[in-house]
């Protein structure tokens, strides 16, 4: 494994910029004796959230594959600009695929992949693709709904407080679940928003967690990186949830539970159909069934009925017999969203941009 800076990868030369932008120069598919694979993240490593999960999956990968993979990863790279250069430069080392972690290196990704026919590029948590450019995502509202019963169950306040990142459908969708299942537990539970713009930025998150606490929150839930948040609510005695990761060890007493996400057996699979020459630019995106997502141990101060109720949503999730966004469901006004009985479909979900009854965004 290679860990490579963007000082590095920003000087390297143009000239397989130029051949794989020649006429001609078409996708091709061989199988391979070792594979070549890079990863971008947009947070550090040591997060011990999303980008951290990632790193686990890439780790995962290698202990899997052994020496028929050889990875690099770079990481705290920015959205935009600064992110084509860092995909365009490891297109140009040679990588054999390239896997995106962030929604905003979508675009980027999908700039570079034209010019780099020949390589393999897999985004993460975005929509957009092409001829060698596939998507993959999980369904991270699974296991928001599984906190938001939780949540419900042990707040004296009936107020949670959410740290989010970016108002992308993604993180809308996750806010959503939280609280619809939140309101099925406490039909006048209410869900406070702070956005902090970033991805990982300890002190902004971990303000905005005191904020919300401020504001009566006895439950903090997070979709943002860092510990912050977690520990902010060990301070003051509230509940918490991690985000990616078990972060238990930072919070022992708030921190309740976490979703896992699971990137490691997708990252396999793709590698190795790169190796035997059958990569195709899927559109995957898993949940707990498939394994993508998981729930870190729950706390023993947990009591044992919300214990119970839920491992129920996640037994009846991975069953198929739940599903946390079927009507009926009414929006931020209160006015009817989704009928009684209708599932809302996975491309609405994908752009979802409004909010349900009790958020207060």
């Amino acid at each position: 494994m290679t860990v490579l800076t963007r000082r590095q990868l920003l000087a390297g030369g143009a000239s397989l910029l130029v051949l794989a932008s020649l006429p001609g120069f078409a996708f091709a598919q061989e199988k391979k004796e070792t594979v070549k694979a890079a990863f971008v993240y947009v947070g550090p490593v040591g997060d011990f959230g999303y980008s951290f999960a990632h790193d686990q999956g890439r780790k995962f990968l290698e202990e899997k594959l052994g020496d028929k993979v050889e990875t690099s990863f770079v990481e705290n790279v920015a959205e935009g600009p600064d992110a084509e250069r860092v995909i365009r430069q490891l297109a140009q080392d040679g990588n054999d695929i390239i896997f995106t972690t962030s929604f905003g290196f979508m675009q980027p990704t999908a700039k570079v992949a034209k010019q780099f026919p020949n390589v393999k590029f897999e985004h993460a948590t975005g929509f957009t693709t092409g001829p060698n450019m596939g998507i993959y995502n999980s369904r991270f509202h699974e296991g928001r709904a599984v906190l938001g019963t939780i949540a419900a169950m042990m707040s004296k306040t009936g107020k949670g407080g959410y740290v989010a990142s970016f108002p992308i459908p993604e993180v809308v969708m996750g806010i959503n679940a939280f609280t619809l299942a939140a309101r099925k537990i406490n039909p006048k539970f209410e869900t406070q928003v702070v956005w902090v713009n970033s991805w990982y930025d300890p002190a902004k998150e971990a303000d905005a967690a005191k904020a919300l606490m401020d504001q009566g929150a006895d439950v903090i839930t997070q979709h943002t990186d860092s510990p912050g948040p977690l520990q902010a609510a060990e301070q003051r005695g509230a509940i918490a949830f991690g985000q990616a990761w078990d972060m238990q060890s930072f919070a022992p007493n708030a921190h309740m539970t976490a979703i896992v996400d699971h990137w490691g057996p997708h990252y396999v699979t793709s590698v190795q159909a790169v190796l035997d020459g059958t990569w195709k630019p899927g559109d995957v995106w898993g949940g707990m069934k498939e394994d993508f997502v998981e729930m870190s141990p729950f706390n023993p101060k947990m009591p044992e009925d919300v214990k119970a109720a839920a491992q129920k949503m996640v037994d009846e999730t991975k069953a198929g017999t739940f599903q946390i966004f079927t009507g009926p469901i009414n929006d931020q006004s209160g006015a009817e969203k989704i009928p009684a009985g209708t599932v809302i479909p996975d491309a609405d979900l994908l752009k979802m941009d409004w909010y349900v009854e009790g958020v207060k965004s």
